[in-house]
């Protein structure tokens, strides 16, 4: 190797630190894993597939819902966040976060420098894609948006090369990802649809029908059938075997949950992301169409990773991913010579930031007792100590906001309602919201049978609590009010 060749992998190294480092630095300023709402109720339940060497099959936790059927789909992810709580506390929870956005980032480049082969347009791109879709992106969908990734990359080479091989490590893939996070069903769906669309076009090859201007096919379709059969199988590989799909189907047709999570609403465009995330999609559909052969695939992931994505806010990464996929993977592709990253400078890098990141942490206030106070802005945190001080009787009647958070740190008291809605149903979901707004409060079973009541401060039904002589208000600060029954 050459001196001018030892420089420009150093300074390749070197700046890809420098993106990660300062992805860091966003992450600590941003302080995005507080408003991961669900990570609470995550963490208890590793600790009881731990504790109990088994895996739920009913609502634990929850005291409306104790009964009803539930699968914890994410129990690998879980029993992760429950050990990184359990050693290191919130620090290793917030730790574990930016860690995550970070393997995200660095997968996004590593995928369109596989598919491009320029190290400057590889950062250009990953960080236009980061830009619409990483901050925040809470650690359990960034396992989802990293093996997608890797899906995309593995395909679109394959399908670039006409090597079948590489898709041998898709059900390998599958079989982890299945087991981390429900989201998996992207992935199936986009092996599945290139699957669909090599075998339509084989069949039209076949009759005689192959327009010049849509790209032919490379793969033989029987190996690509064997190994989408494949993947479907090592995601029934779990415990929860085929009932994941159950899940998935459950989700399909859940209605109410997106009227109350704020990132199930369609972008609004008030902010830059949304319009990041715009401008990748259209520059994908460009690029598309400015090749000589259209490819059927990828225009056909695009328009669904678009309709998801302009749906729903949490599907961003969906349509930034595929974009910079589609844009990356264009004919005139540089060669990649030596130029990827060993795996000794992958460890470097890696090394590096990690440190520099460690070494600046208390200065952007990434400290045990600076996250507690962060927390406390929007979490009740000071409630819930008021009442380990002072405890009162249950039932427990809790919003949606907080559910999991009370699941962790109140756990003497099961909740009313969290944020489990595949566990909860449209009903029930329904009668939360709607008592959560002070509209027929007085009617809602679980509120009436409630002795203990926690509330965020501006919840409507505070106000009706406070007027309502049935109930007495035992505590309140900034955050937080805490109503006892007799």
């Amino acid at each position: 190797m050459s001196p001018s060749q030892i420089q420009e992998r150093f300074a390749r190294v070197v700046v890809l630190s420098g993106l990660l480092f300062i992805l860091g630095l966003i992450c600590f300023k941003l302080k995005f894993w507080i408003l991961d709402l669900d990570i609470w109720v995550h963490i208890r339940v590793g600790g009881w597939i731990i504790q109990n060497h088994a895996f739920p099959h009913v609502g634990v936790f929850s005291r409306t819902a104790a009964e009803r059927p539930w699968i914890a789909y994410s129990w690998g992810y879980e029993i992760l966040c429950a050990r990184a709580y359990a050693w290191f506390g919130i620090m290793g929870i917030a730790a574990f976060e930016v860690l995550m956005v970070l393997a995200v980032a660095y997968a996004t480049y590593w995928m369109t420098y596989r598919l491009r082969g320029s190290f400057w347009l590889s950062c250009l791109l990953a960080t236009a894609a980061c830009a619409g879709f990483l901050i925040p992106a809470f650690a359990l969908r960034c396992f989802t948006m990293l093996l997608f990734a890797i899906t995309a990359t593995l395909i679109l080479e394959a399908n670039r090369s006409g090597r079948v091989r590489l898709l041998y490590w898709l059900p390998l893939i599958f079989l982890v990802w299945a087991n981390l996070h429900i989201q998996f069903i992207y992935g199936i769906f986009v092996v599945g649809l290139f699957v669909t669309v090599n075998l339509l076009l084989q069949l039209a090859n076949s009759l005689g029908f192959s327009p010049a201007f849509v790209q032919p096919p490379k793969l033989p379709v029987l190996p690509l059938i064997a190994i989408l059969a494949a993947c479907l199988l090592a995601t029934c590989i779990g415990p929860y075997t085929f009932h994941v799909y159950k899940v998935v189907y459950g989700y399909s047709q859940g209605k109410e949950v997106y009227s109350l999570i704020s990132e199930l609403r369609p972008p609004d465009f008030d902010h830059f992301s949304h319009y990041v995330e715009l401008i990748l999609a259209a520059a994908a559909f460009i690029a598309l169409g400015w090749r000589k052969q259209i490819d059927l695939f990828k225009l056909a992931l695009l328009v669904v990773a678009s309709v998801f994505a302009f749906r729903a806010v949490r599907d961003a990464w969906f349509v930034c991913i595929t974009s910079v996929a589609c844009i990356a993977d264009l004919p005139e592709r540089e060669a990649l010579n030596d130029h990827e990253e060993t795996l000794g400078e992958r460890l470097v890098m890696a090394a590096t930031v990690v440190m520099a990141l460690w070494l600046v942490a208390p200065h952007m206030k990434f400290t045990p007792s600076a996250l507690e106070r962060a927390m406390g802005t929007l979490l009740p945190v000071d409630a819930v100590n008021f009442l380990h001080r002072n405890p009162q009787p249950g039932p427990l009647y809790n919003t949606l906001d907080w559910g999991d958070y009370l699941i962790l740190f109140l756990p003497g008291y099961p909740v009313a309602v969290d944020g489990r809605t595949d566990l909860y149903g449209d009903e029930m979901m329904e009668q939360f919201a709607l008592t959560a707004r002070g509209v027929s409060y007085k009617d809602d079973r679980s509120l009436n049978e409630s002795r203990l009541i926690i509330l965020p401060r501006q919840k409507i039904l505070t106000r009706f609590l406070t007027a309502d002589p049935r109930y007495t208000l035992l505590y309140q600060d900034d955050v937080a009010m805490v109503f006892i029954r007799p």
